[in-house]
């Protein structure tokens, strides 16, 4: 391929998804040295006018990283690497795309109660284009029908792109999970084919055999997006979208990205291995003689020894400023974050340690 750029858009039909609007309207980056494909995230999505996301490698910094190194490899346009983020190998069934999609209809949004509440209810509602690009960005979407109607879905991505299981929610007033309301959308789906004595769709089948559904991180798709950022870690998706709100998304590469590990016993060596090369700093949830905090910390220290390039930095705010009363609740970041006006933190996100 002649050309004066090594980096260039792909010329051919082929189009991808896109990370901001979802439509397969993506046209990716190629390596002119090696013929392959760009990390996803860089790319021109064609829906100039309605979508304008374009992620760019010179200006992104991708140039510098690739410089010199040999790592990079001719492969398979279809399957390409960026020698800085580790990748899992694939041992895994995913959920259904278009079910996926299915949950991000825009109308669902008007009935989505956690997102409602983040708009009307809270004591500091958030601004709509603030909440949209959120949205947008962790894919969140909404039950539209159903005994679930109007609970949020909490899709997990892995660092490709396939999403691993999506999460259903349903929350109160305060947005505090209601009796009952936590839910897997395969496990809905599964009922509801028994109810009704529907045979399982194909891919559910395969699906259900899993042992292990959630076997990636709340929001690991970002690592893709944005490849040098610090990673704030946190054990819910709900409090992930709380700290991305009040900190604000990523506007340039010393900018906290948010994860959630799932639950408590999540923070696992499995999951983590794809933080190699970041300096995350860990939130843990409150718990009784802070079991929680006593318990990732000795296991970061595990996961560090095999993993030396993981930079965890344990923050000790809510340990520092809670009560016993607090700690037997069970208390998260979200619940102190909730209390202030989101405008105070806007720009800290740099400034954490």
């Amino acid at each position: 391929m002649n050309t004066s750029f090594r980096f260039v858009l792909d010329r051919s039909s082929k189009k991808f998804k896109c990370n901001k609007c979802g439509n397969k309207s993506l046209v990716r980056y190629i390596d002119t040295n090696t013929g392959a494909f760009l990390p996803i995230e860089y790319g021109r999505c064609d829906k100039e006018t309605r979508c304008s996301y374009h992620f760019n490698p010179y200006k992104e910094g991708y140039l510098k990283q690739v410089e010199g190194s040999d790592q990079i490899k001719i492969i398979n346009r279809q399957t390409p690497v960026n020698p800085l983020i580790p990748l899992r190998e694939k041992k895994t069934i995913l959920f259904d795309w278009d079910t996926f999609l299915s949950t991000l209809n825009s109308k669902g949004y008007s009935e989505n109660t956690f997102v409602q509440n983040l708009l009307l209810n809270v004591p500091f509602p958030f601004e709509v284009e603030d909440l949209r690009n959120v949205i947008q960005l962790y894919k969140l979407g909404t039950i539209i029908s159903g005994n679930r109607k109007g609970a949020i879905t909490f899709p997990f991505i892995d660092i490709e792109g396939g999403v691993r299981a999506i999460q259903v929610k349903q929350f109160d007033k305060l947005n505090h999970t209601i009796n009952g309301g936590t839910d897997f959308l395969h496990s809905m789906i599964q009922r509801e084919c028994d109810y009704k004595k529907y045979e399982y769709p194909e891919w559910l089948n395969g699906y259900l055999q899993q042992e292990r559904k959630v076997s990636c991180l709340f929001g690991e798709h970002l690592l893709r997006m944005f490849p040098e950022n610090p990673v704030a870690l946190v054990e819910a998706p709900k409090t992930a979208i709380y700290g991305a709100l009040y900190f604000g998304l990523p506007c340039s590469f010393h900018d906290l990205i948010w994860l959630a590990v799932y639950n408590k016993s999540s923070f696992s060596i499995e999951k983590l291995s794809v933080l190699q090369r970041r300096k995350v700093l860990v939130f843990p949830d409150l718990s009784e003689h802070s079991n929680t905090f006593k318990e990732w910390r000795d296991k970061a220290e595990i996961i560090q020894n095999k993993y030396p390039s993981i930079n965890f930095i344990f923050s000790d705010l809510l340990e520092k400023g809670s009560n016993d009363i607090d700690r037997n609740r069970g208390l998260d970041l979200a619940d102190y974050l909730i209390q202030y006006d989101w405008r105070v933190f806007r720009g800290f996100s740099s400034n954490l340690p």
